[in-house]
C-alpha cells in the first residue's frame, strides 16, 4: 500500500533550511515512508501519537493514519537539539 505524505507547514520551513545534501537525504528518508511507514531506523514514541525516523543527525517527527493511508510529518530536528518530541505534535496537521 502506498502512502500519501503531508507536511505540516513547520516542518516544510524545517526542511526547506537544510543544507543541500542534508535535505536530499531527509527528503529520500521521507520517500521512503511512502512505501512503508514503519521503514529501518523508525521507532514508535514510547510516550506519544507518533513515530521517529533516523536520517544521519537529523530526526523525522511524524504519524501514520493507516486508514487514510497518509503519513503527517510534525517536524524535522537535529539529534541533541532538545526539542521535545511531545510538543511537535500539538500542531494541526494539514
Amino acid at each position: 500500500m502506498s502512502y500519501r505524505s503531508d507536511l505540516v507547514r513547520s516542518a516544510e520551513r524545517e526542511l526547506q533550511a537544510l543544507p543541500a545534501a542534508i535535505h536530499r537525504r531527509v527528503v529520500a528518508g521521507l520517500l521512503r515512508l511512502s512505501d512503508e511507514p514503519g521503514p529501518r531506523g523508525s521507532r514508535k514514541l514510547s510516550h506519544g501519537p507518533g513515530w521517529r525516523l533516523r536520517v544521519g543527525d537529523y530526526r523525522v517527527l511524524y504519524t501514520v493514519d493507516d486508514d487514510a493511508p497518509i503519513v503527517t510529518i510534525y517536524a524535522l530536528c537535529q539529534s541533541g537539539s532538545g526539542i521535545d518530541p511531545l510538543s511537535a505534535f500539538s500542531t494541526d496537521p494539514p
